[in-house]
């Protein structure tokens, strides 16, 4: 009884700090910085995480450590009434060819360096990777499903997309209006598609720049998005291997594929408007809730743990995204 009780405590509590953070992403301040729930969920839990509440809370931490897994992957399926396949009409070969690219060779370059060369953790490593080049924060939650790795590493790296994605947010409109880049609109927006983290952050610097590289952004993004599932798979592919070299069971991360499906639901737009609607604002509050779960099961230690490192690989993706991304886009427009 006292476990259950826990239990439910540990998730009702995970849905408060969720509900502070959707009604704090609606401050005016934090509306303008393109801020979403999600990001301001993870920096409520970690505030959570460095008081005496957590200790006084304790027996909670099971329901806090069900929010951020076994309801992280019914939001991340739920994710796909945020896509259809028509999304990818927008693109054009240029944009799939950009996008693909980008996602590859930002996650190979990170990777060398992380591991090869800092020797960073693998699984960490793989977490930073997969935030910077697919698609932010939901990559490094779904990515940590399929690595079972320890919370605060999957904290640390959902703490470089936030960094460098909000900085990317701010500096592409101010390249654009510069001139310099010199791209029309769809250019940039396939641009800042392909090289920004997360989708608020491409929405936002899209925006900023007009309709078309708007729609062009968040298109390119989409495809990047849907580039999760077989990423997924692969991983829990490589995971199953044995240090020997002989195979164990391959976990198949099913929740990827049932995304896929709701994606080719989504596409044949069955659902009516209102119920549709629901469902999206059902699913971004629990993805704010296993964002918040996840801070909550993070204390300052773990950074002092993880030191400068992650920080020294997201900011060489981050170089690479920017530059990269732009000789990428030059040369196919």
């Amino acid at each position: 009884m006292q476990s259950r009780y826990g239990f439910m405590a540990g998730v009702l509590l995970t849905a408060f700090v969720a509900l502070l953070a959707v009604l704090a992403a609606k401050v005016e301040i934090f509306e303008r910085a393109g801020l979403s729930p999600l990001i301001i969920a993870i920096v409520f839990g970690m505030i959570y995480a460095n008081t005496s509440l957590a200790k006084r809370y304790a027996p909670g931490q099971s329901g806090i450590a069900w929010s951020s897994k076994t309801l992280l992957r019914v939001a991340i399926v739920l994710y796909g009434f945020h896509l259809t396949f028509g999304d990818l009409e927008l693109l054009g070969a240029e944009g799939f060819i950009v996008g693909a690219f980008m996602m590859l060779s930002t996650f190979a370059l990170g990777y060398l360096i992380a591991v090869k060369w800092l020797k960073l953790e693998k699984d960490l490593a793989l977490l930073i990777c997969a935030g910077s080049s697919i698609c932010g924060a939901a990559a490094v939650m779904a990515t940590d499903f399929v690595l079972r790795a320890k919370a605060y590493k999957a904290a640390v790296a959902v703490g470089t997309v936030v960094f460098f994605g909000t900085l990317g947010m701010f500096l592409y409109p101010l390249l654009y209006q510069s001139g310099v880049l010199g791209f029309e609109e769809k250019g940039m927006g396939i641009y800042i598609g392909a090289t920004l983290h997360e989708v608020a952050h491409v929405a936002a610097a899209g925006n900023a720049v007009g309709e078309s590289a708007a729609d062009a952004a968040v298109a390119v993004k989409m495809f990047r998005v849907m580039l999760l599932v077989p990423f997924l798979l692969l991983l829990a592919y490589m995971s199953s291997k044995k240090q020997k070299g002989t195979r164990a069971k391959i976990t198949v991360p099913w929740f990827a594929l049932l995304f896929l499906g709701v994606i080719a639901l989504n596409s044949f737009s069955l659902l009516p408007g209102a119920v549709h609607a629901m469902i999206l604002q059902a699913d971004t509050f629990m993805l704010t809730m296993a964002m918040a779960a996840l801070g909550m099961q993070t204390g300052i230690e773990k950074f002092q743990q993880a030191g400068v490192k992650p920080l020294g690989v997201a900011l060489v993706m981050f170089v690479w995204l920017v530059a990269g991304g732009y000789t990428a886009v030059y040369l196919l427009l």
